[in-house]
């Protein structure tokens, strides 16, 4: 069985572009794995709490992590440490991560529970799986058709190897407010892209 954990950030849930293709994707690895379980999270609806001042301040006294200050962290780092495989489809809100995937970043990037500080710098914790996140934009961000800053990509990259994650792959869908011609063409080159992923090469056998 493989164990997919799938974040959804668009405030649009289930009817934005990136969602959609997060879906294909899911499905595909579903025809050849029967037994495939998902925990979906839509993050747009609000099921994750903002962090208060009682988690900060338990943060900083290093509070353990049975402490119900961490209640909903630890609900939110579990489904991470149970997953074989991180889905995130996220917008792009001025040139960098929605306010949703931010808190859930928050709730999940915790000191010494999924990283550790040490003189040489931030340690992950957790064990390494592969993610796949899919980026939907109005405008674009790569390439030859660049018009603005990407500060998302780097950022994710960066947060998730603080835990440990190294193993990430980004699907950009640029364009998508550029008209139906534009949202069509960037969606057919994404579902290119999701084809060359190694998620879904097949092994000689």
């Amino acid at each position: 069985m493989c164990e997919v954990l799938f974040i959804n950030a668009s405030a649009r849930t289930g009817q934005s572009t990136g969602y959609a293709l997060a879906k294909e994707l899911i499905e595909t690895i579903r025809n050849r794995d029967n037994n495939l379980s998902i925990t979906y999270r839509a993050l747009g609806e609000g099921s994750v709490p903002p962090l208060t001042d009682d988690y900060e301040t338990a943060l900083a006294q290093r509070t353990s992590r049975d402490a119900t200050v961490f209640n909903h962290s630890e609900e939110l780092i579990k489904e991470l440490e149970r997953s074989e495989l991180l889905i995130i489809a996220t917008p792009m809100h001025n040139f960098t991560v929605p306010a949703s995937l931010k808190l859930w970043i928050d709730h999940v990037v915790r000191i010494g529970r999924t990283f550790e500080a040490t003189p040489e710098g931030k340690i992950g914790l957790l064990a390494d799986r592969p993610v796949y996140i899919i980026v939907s934009s109005g405008g674009f961000h790569q390439g030859a058709h660049a018009r603005q800053a990407d500060f998302l990509s780097p950022y994710l990259r960066h947060v998730l190897g603080t835990i440990g994650l190294l193993d990430v792959h980004f699907i950009y869908l640029e364009g998508q407010a550029l008209g139906t011609e534009s949202a069509l063409a960037a969606n057919a080159e994404a579902r290119c892209r999701l084809a060359r992923l190694p998620l879904l090469q097949t092994t000689p056998g």
